[in-house]
């Protein structure tokens, strides 16, 4: 089926709440023509929603298990959502690039405080509201210009395909700038950084993930036009963790690309990224 497809989820390998198989056959019965797994990747560090390297043989095993047992129903691909941590770890780095993966995703879900210490700010609001007060003195302009210069320098240093989630910063930086999206200096951040992915020709990852919890997009989509004007690649990923949510906010963000102007997303098909026409609309 057109544009049925996700190349963000994640599996019981991470924080994911099922294994593979699980989300397969949600895919197969939504009438998905192809999918992805994107598990995030070991960090330098332990956490509690990263893969350890130990478990990576494992992972790639799986997948190719998963591959070969639904060959010709389902077209498969398999990579890794690498966040960046300057030269310390990114997508660049040859322990991931010697990886027989299909694509990377490179993301920025933490930030380094004064003291070097690297904090986690995808979280909850009202967590991410005491890691500003506890670890940035309470600046939340600093936070958002901080994200999106290690977003910029994750660009430039390179070795992923996919952008995840850009923007992800303004949902919960706006439960405490509520006006943080009509702020010129953070529209300026954002035109420019956007401008960047695509003359460096990285494919944006539209996020849908928050969508019917949030109603928003990631990139929010007041900039789809812009992205548009851009001549940017886009593709639509739910960033899955439960099987019944692969479809999520997925028509809704066709649509929103659709009125922007756009006539194709980025697929996987016949083993290679693809440019595929938008199907009329289903909603």
């Amino acid at each position: 089926m057109p544009n049925k497809t996700n190349y963000h989820c994640h599996s019981l390998f991470c924080d994911g709440r099922a294994d593979m198989n699980d989300f397969l056959r949600f895919a197969i019965a939504e009438g998905y023509s192809s999918c992805g797994f994107s598990s995030h990747a070991p960090l330098p560090f332990s956490t509690a929603w990263t893969m350890e390297w130990d478990r990576m043989e494992d992972y790639l095993n799986e997948f190719r298990r998963m591959k070969q047992r639904y060959a010709g129903v389902l077209e498969l691909c398999i990579g890794l959502e690498i966040d960046y941590l300057g030269d310390e770890s990114n997508a660049s780095k040859a322990c991931f690039q010697q990886l027989p993966l299909d694509f990377r995703i490179g993301s920025v879900h933490l930030l380094p405080n004064e003291q070097g210490q690297w904090v986690d700010i995808d979280c909850p609001p009202e967590s991410y509201h005491q890691i500003v007060h506890r670890h940035f003195h309470g600046d939340v302009e600093q936070v958002v210009r901080l994200y999106y210069h290690q977003l910029t320098c994750m660009l430039e240093k390179g070795g992923f395909d996919i952008v995840g989630h850009p923007d992800k910063m303004h949902y919960n930086a706006s439960t405490l700038l509520p006006d943080l999206l009509d702020q010129p200096w953070y529209d300026a951040l954002v035109r420019s950084y956007f401008a960047r992915i695509v003359e460096l020709g990285y494919v944006v990852e539209v996020n849908t993930k928050a969508y019917h919890t949030a109603g928003t997009f990631f990139p929010n989509a007041r900039y789809f036009g812009y992205l548009h004007q851009l001549g940017a690649r886009v593709m639509v990923n739910s960033d899955a963790h439960y099987p019944d949510l692969l479809s999520n906010g997925r028509a809704e963000a066709l649509e929103a690309l659709r009125k922007a102007g756009f006539t194709s997303v980025v697929e996987w098909h016949h083993a290679q990224w693809q440019d595929v026409p938008l199907s009329p609309s289903s909603l």
